[in-house]
């Protein structure tokens, strides 16, 4: 399968180092199978540190997310484990992963997770009422986080 990254530079080589903890599924590389997904991610990143967009591709061996030498995590909608996930890998000090797998998918979070974490921690609303206001308002779209230099090395740019 063929998926695609949404940034202001092309990715040549793919460095975790770089990557942002607090994320939905923790400080990872994050990928689409859907074009237009990394087109909107690509020009929210151009929107907030300039350049242009670029969308760098990447071809998966689907058949590894059920092989045994990967870990993987699938969320196939949204639910409360879903969203207790993305608070726990959220709502942590840890610049390191909270969890150990080498590929989480799952559907994208909204937009406006941080508000709705300070409500749910502040008690203004409970678990489900969270995960009900984390869907994503474009509808439910899928992504991919690769965690490890493991699941990394199984990556091919194209």
């Amino acid at each position: 399968m063929i998926l695609y990254h949404g940034s202001n530079i092309e990715i040549e080589t793919i460095d975790l180092s770089k990557s942002k903890p607090n994320k939905d599924f923790g400080k990872a590389f994050y990928l689409s199978e859907e074009m237009q997904q990394a087109k909107e991610m690509a020009a929210f990143t151009v929107d907030r540190f300039g350049g242009k967009p670029i969308i760098t591709s990447f071809e998966f061996d689907k058949s590894l997310l059920s092989d045994r030498q990967l870990k993987v995590k699938t969320y196939d909608g949204y639910s409360r484990e879903w969203a207790e996930f993305i608070f726990s890998n959220r709502d942590t000090d840890s610049a390191v992963n909270i969890h150990n797998y080498d590929i989480v998918y799952g559907p994208i979070a909204n937009d406006k997770v941080g508000r709705q974490m300070f409500n749910l921690r502040e008690g203004y609303i409970d678990i489900d009422e969270f995960m009900r206001r984390l869907h994503y308002m474009k509808g439910i779209t899928f992504q991919y986080a690769f965690c490890t230099e493991l699941a990394i090395s199984k990556l091919k740019k194209i």
